[in-house]
């Protein structure tokens, strides 16, 4: 028995949803916990703020798609970027049918000029604790991104993702307490972080009004799997 014959049969477009990436861009900055967001220029939301991302390109992986619209909507590139859950309600979109994937990305923003496209009005810096109102589920997306940042913080070595090449135990502290959103005993904090072997010490020191401090660097800047916290 021959296969059925499809006759060449091309679906609407309406047929079936259609697939996105967002891109959650976190980072440190002024004692805070910083993201990314961009305004968007077009009705019917004019004004309003959202995370980077668009639709994926029929030509395009989802992780091609969410690289690519990184470096479109910001200007970075080889960043550390994780797939962090899909996000399909129905109505998360009001006007079409958009299934959207979320990523997240850790970046040490010292230096950094954030640049977007003429297809948006503005791109910022906001504490995640300050946020404007956001379009479709993206307050939603931050709610999973945040639970699932602050786990890996203490079973992997990501928050390498957060500083600069050299850093003080003092300012590898006040990372964990910013992310964490908690204070961390001082003594107990280096001397299992030190524990750990992830570190080596440089020649370098970090002078300011009191003895100066000792320089560290991480070991390996690839993610680990290692018991912090």
């Amino acid at each position: 028995m021959s296969e059925p014959r499809l006759n060449n049969h091309q679906p609407r477009q309406a047929d079936y949803p259609k697939a996105a990436v967002d891109v959650l861009i976190f980072s440190i900055r002024d004692l805070g916990l910083k993201i990314v967001l961009i305004k968007m220029k077009k009705p019917p939301f004019a004004g309003v703020w959202t995370l980077p991302g668009g639709l994926v390109r029929l030509n395009e992986s989802i992780d091609q798609a969410a690289v690519r619209e990184l470096e479109e909507k910001t200007g970075l590139k080889n960043v550390y970027l994780e797939q962090l859950y899909t996000f399909g309600d129905v109505k998360r979109d009001p006007l079409s049918r958009v299934i959207s994937v979320a990523y997240f990305a850790l970046i040490n923003s010292e230096g950094i000029s954030l640049q977007t496209t003429p297809k948006y009005s503005a791109i910022d810096w906001f504490n995640v604790k300050e946020l404007p109102t956001l379009v479709y589920d993206h307050s939603e997306m931050l709610k999973v991104a945040l639970q699932r940042l602050r786990a890996k913080l203490q079973y992997t070595n990501v928050v390498y993702n957060l500083l600069p090449p050299t850093f003080t135990l003092g300012e590898l502290r006040r990372i964990y307490e910013i992310m964490l959103d908690c204070q961390l005993d001082k003594r107990n904090f280096c001397k299992k972080f030190l524990s750990l072997g992830l570190l080596k010490s440089t020649d370098l020191r970090r002078e300011g009004p009191h003895r100066p401090a000792q320089l560290w660097s991480f070991k390996q800047r690839t993610p680990t799997i290692v018991e912090i916290l």
